[in-house]
């Protein structure tokens, strides 16, 4: 038994993770969205770009025009993302022995019980991406889930993949198009509502859990893994300062906060906070260890150093043959950036990316 179900987890991996032929050559092509919709992609890349602190940006421009920001990163990235960490665009707590793809959906499976839905629950995924998280959900309690998402792009992708999965995932997972500061719910829609490291999008947290809070059935709770500054963050520190700043460029953010401030914002909202704590701490295996370049390892080897070689390598030859656009390059540099301000961040203990809160609209 041990045997056949470590066979289907290298199964499972080798059929949900797509090669780099089949993925970053056509996938690579679509970077920039789509052309009758948007500007060229090296345009996009420039926008995108200049709002950020180490290409002269600021926190105000970005806070402000946070939509377009973010909207030009998941345009950018999302086929990058998608080949390098798989459907779920998350970290998770990892225990030794594990897989990076087990530990993710250990981290969605203990949501989801916190959230104590099950058949016939109606929930939010606040920020779904391409609906990983949303279908796993989906699959271990029996909930009917929403996916709410700003990026046309990535609701396509999302649509596309659920449909491929069937197991009746169709009639239960559906996605909306929707700015998550102005929720296009009535109020006390929904059984529970989650998000899995995406409000870090969001110009303030007061605000985009107070329209959570709206959406929300009295006694119910919202639960979530956010991305934030730990207590060993000092902004009077160039190094911190600059660790921020690629984390920021390298995954779309407007202005990273700390912990405290993310449960202030919950309380300022209206929320009762139930439950809050730091999962990243005292790890078997440290979560930024799968972007980590000084390890070696093959089942996650497209975020070595050597995966990473051949990635940029691979993704500048095909913008040289113009069969990725132009830019292309660059959003595979400014990725790799964010991900090196993120093992810092983790290696020094200034950065969190499972803040994990539960927290209830009152009756």
């Amino acid at each position: 038994r041990r045997f056949h179900r470590t066979s289907l987890q290298r199964r499972e991996r080798v059929a949900m993770a797509p090669s780099l032929a089949n993925v970053v050559a056509p996938n690579v092509s679509a970077i920039g969205g789509r052309k009758e919709n948007h500007g060229t992609s090296l345009d996009r890349v420039d926008g995108y770009e200049r709002y950020h602190a180490l290409h002269g940006g600021d926190v105000s421009a970005r806070r402000s025009a946070y939509a377009d920001m973010v909207n030009k990163y998941y345009d950018l990235a999302t086929s990058f993302y998608e080949y390098g960490w798989g459907q779920s665009f998350h970290f998770g707590v990892r225990c030794r022995g594990e897989t990076l793809q087990e530990s993710i959906k250990r981290h969605e499976h203990y949501l989801a019980m916190k959230l104590g839905v099950g058949e016939g629950s109606h929930v939010l995924d606040v920020g779904c991406g391409i609906g990983g998280p949303l279908r796993e959900i989906a699959t271990f309690t029996g909930a009917g889930i929403t996916g709410l998402n700003n990026n046309e792009h990535q609701i396509d992708r999302a649509e596309e993949i659920t449909r491929d999965a069937g197991r009746g995932l169709s009639e239960r997972c559906q996605y909306v198009k929707g700015d998550f500061m102005q929720l296009p719910f009535e109020e006390a829609t929904f059984d529970a509502v989650y998000q899995i490291e995406a409000t870090c999008h969001a110009p303030s947290l007061k605000e985009v859990y107070g329209e959570i809070l709206r959406v929300l059935k009295p006694g119910k709770v919202f639960a979530g893994y956010e991305w934030c500054l730990t207590d060993a963050y000092d902004g009077g520190v160039e190094e911190h300062r600059r660790i921020k700043q690629e984390i920021e460029i390298g995954n779309g953010l407007p202005d990273i906060k700390s912990c405290q401030e993310c449960l202030e914002a919950l309380r300022a909202a209206g929320f009762q906070v139930l439950e809050a704590k730091d999962l990243s701490q005292n790890q078997q295996v440290p979560w930024y260890e799968p972007l980590d370049p000084n390890r070696f390892s093959l089942s996650a080897f497209r975020t070595t150093s050597m995966g990473r070689f051949i990635t940029r390598n691979f993704v500048r030859l095909l913008e040289m043959l113009r069969i990725a656009p132009p830019g292309s390059s660059r959003v595979s540099n400014f990725l790799e950036e964010g991900a090196d301000g993120l093992v810092a961040g983790g290696k020094m203990n200034l950065f969190t990316p499972m803040f994990f809160f539960v927290a209830m609209k009152p009756n």
